[in-house]
């Protein structure tokens, strides 16, 4: 069953290698990345299956004995989003065909895609903290090749912004690993659930744990470590915008998730409080900001920053019902997100522009796209029955439980200023009359509309739609999830066995 936790990193780890050779042929790069998406996918749904109905699944690599060998795990919660992961890998391919053109393939488009891909799933896999590190560093080299592959002025600068603030968060990282493992003297996060319990010395590993907030805060841009974000996410191909915003801020909170329900267990009540503010804070700065844009991907960008708040919310909760609520978060997020940029990739191809101000007149004149941001964005917003409904509702649900009334209250008011920005681009892009020198013919437009863009942009519509209408069964499978996150035994026992 080893394989099973392989194959997930392996296979894109092996179609990048792959596609450096045939780089020179687009035609040879599509199918390549399409086949080895295709493949990703199918490994990820054979791990999740098993995991499923199996439970907690964990090898070593190299049959050294945890915690001195190298850890996979997969429990409910990383399978799904291995899984998630390979979906929008999937559809972002398919995309990318009409999106990516040949200069950028021979640059390296696909090899790049193909190991970012490879070091979230690494990141979501395994079982060992200094690994975490290694696959956050494959992550950063891949994205900033991604981002600055076309070679302008707006991508270096966002590309600038955004590695410097990511190495300072490796710095953080790595000072933590380096203090966490002086104190317990392993890594193992297994291990060190069994270990960091036995520290002395309160104060320094409450130290070591901020220090953990805040690198992957900045992953996960979490205020006020966000800023980087809005600066680049706009600037590099749809194709690429979009993999970024449904995957790369979910990895920092997934390494949240996962070191604050298995390592640091113990209390840490002040810590907790600190971070209810920072997800208030980092909601109400993302829809303001987003309220503020003009732009379709800016304010897609900034919506990314509010959404994390809510995920930040479920784990500071610290309920089992919020932890649901966030997994549920998750998935919803990282689906709807990658489609919303995916479709302004469609709007900028047909009118030439994402200013607002320059677009329009779309419902009359191409009724299907703006069916297609319909569902994801007011999905985004909060509409029942879609997904985005019931994400909300349970983690506005799990405040409540607490008497946590100010923060439900910021959690629902930043839902309706949702609407509002989801609304402003619907008016303008797609209910208010084309501008005059955006006035296309029918003809035009199908010539301009691709099918290779509206295949993925359709199937991750439709699969909003079945997780909102199939809530019953996402929500249980979330609270099995929260159930292995809320008892870490369980993944101490499929890691080193009965101690």
């Amino acid at each position: 069953m080893s394989g099973l936790l392989i194959f997930p990193i392996l296979l894109p780890m092996a179609g990048g290698a792959a596609a450096i050779l045939v780089k020179s042929n687009p035609r040879a790069s599509l199918l390549l990345a399409l086949t080895g998406a295709g493949l990703h996918a199918l490994a990820s749904g054979l791990l999740l299956y098993h995991v499923h109905l199996n439970g907690i699944l964990a090898t070593q690599i190299g049959n050294w004995p945890a915690p001195f060998g190298i850890t996979l795990v997969a429990d409910h919660l990383s399978a799904v989003l291995v899984m998630i992961t390979a979906i929008v890998n999937l559809a972002v391919t398919s995309y990318s065909k009409a999106d990516i053109d040949a200069a950028l393939i021979d640059r390296g488009h696909y090899p790049l895609l193909q190991m970012l891909v490879c070091g979230i799933c690494g990141a979501f896999l395994t079982g060992d903290i200094f690994n975490l590190y290694v696959w956050f560093e494959v992550m950063l080299m891949a994205s900033f090749g991604l981002l600055v592959l076309g070679q302008s002025k707006s991508q270096l600068y966002g590309g600038v912004k955004y590695v410097v603030i990511n190495l300072l968060a490796t710095l953080l990282f790595l000072t933590a690993i380096g203090l966490l493992y002086g104190l317990t003297g392993t890594l193992n996060l297994a291990d060190l659930h069994m270990k960091v319990p036995l520290i002395a010395n309160r104060g320094l590993l409450e130290a070591v744990a901020i220090l953990f907030l805040a690198a992957f805060g900045i992953k996960a841009a979490l205020f006020p470590l966000f800023f980087w974000l809005p600066a680049a996410y706009h600037t590099p191909p749809v194709a690429v915008s979009a993999i970024f915003s449904g995957l790369l801020t979910k990895v920092g909170i997934y390494a949240l998730i996962r070191v604050f329900t298995l390592v640091f267990t113990f209390d840490m009540s002040y810590f907790y409080s600190l971070l209810l503010v920072m997800a208030a804070l980092t909601m109400i700065t993302g829809v303001l900001g987003a309220a503020a844009q003009n732009e379709f991907r800016r304010i897609l960008s900034f919506h990314i920053i509010s959404q994390v708040g809510y995920m930040a919310m479920g784990l500071a909760l610290q309920t089992r019902l919020a932890l649901a609520g966030t997994i549920f978060y998750l998935v919803h997020h990282i689906i709807v997100k990658a489609n919303l940029f995916l479709v302004s990739g469609v709007v900028q191809r047909l009118q030439g522009s994402f200013e607002l101000a320059q677009l329009g007149g779309l419902y009359r004149s191409n009724g299907k796209i703006a069916v297609l941001f319909f569902i994801p964005a007011f999905s985004l917003a909060g509409f029942p029955p879609l997904s985005g409904f019931w994400a909300k509702m349970i983690l506005i649900r799990a405040s409540l439980d607490i008497h946590q009334y100010g923060l439900a209250f910021v959690a629902a008011v930043v839902g309706l200023l949702t609407v509002y920005s989801m609304t402003k681009i619907w008016a303008e892009v797609f209910w208010k009359p084309a501008p005059p020198a955006n006035h296309f013919t029918d003809a035009m437009m199908r010539r301009k509309t691709s099918t290779w863009m509206l295949a993925p942009i359709t199937a991750l519509a439709l699969l909003t739609i079945i997780i909102g209408f199939g809530a019953e069964f996402v929500f249980k499978f979330a609270e099995q999830a929260a159930e292995e996150l809320s008892h870490p035994q369980y993944y101490v026992h499929a890691v080193l066995g009965k101690r």
